[in-house]
This record gives structure tokens, sequence and C-alpha cells, in this order.
């Protein structure tokens, strides 16, 4: 890991950016004091892993999420359903 003050940082930024394009970790400093790091970019992953997610919950006993949905679920509401008031 490399260490440099802030104003080194300013002057040798494509360096640094090179640097850490490589995968390396660059600590820069004010007054000796850690301020910030600069490092390699993390590409994310292309998108939910629902496979993890399955086993996250079956270590925790769910064995499915939804267990049952009514065969209308999707169906349109009827048109008075938002004009009534709700009960109390």
């Amino acid at each position: 890991m490399t260490t440099v003050s802030i104003k080194d940082a300013k002057n040798r930024l494509t360096e640094l950016a090179r640097k850490a394009e490589k995968g390396e970790t660059i600590t820069v400093t004010r007054n000796g004091q850690p301020v910030f790091d600069i490092v390699p970019h993390k590409k994310k992953k292309g998108g939910t892993d629902w496979e993890a997610g399955e086993k996250y919950l079956r270590e925790r006993g769910v064995d499915r999420l939804v267990s049952w949905i009514s065969p209308d679920f999707d169906d349109p509401l009827p048109e008075d359903f938002l004009l009534k008031p709700l009960p109390k």
C-alpha cells in the first residue's frame, strides 16, 4: 500500500490512478493523518443473485417466501374500491 500526502496526490493523480487500476490501494494523508484512500473500482455483478437469496432463506428455515397466491391476485380492482372510506 502506498501512502502520499494530499499535496503529492494532487500533483501525481494520474500516476496514482494508474496504480489503483492495477489493484493497489493508495492512502492519502494530511499532516501525517490518513484522510482518504484511492482504491480500485469494483465492478458490480450483473443483477440479483437469486440462488444466494434462496440459500440464505433456507439456512434460516424459510422454505418458500410466498406459499400461496390467489388466482385473482392481479385482476383489476372494482371501480368503486378506492372511493369507499376505509373501515374504522
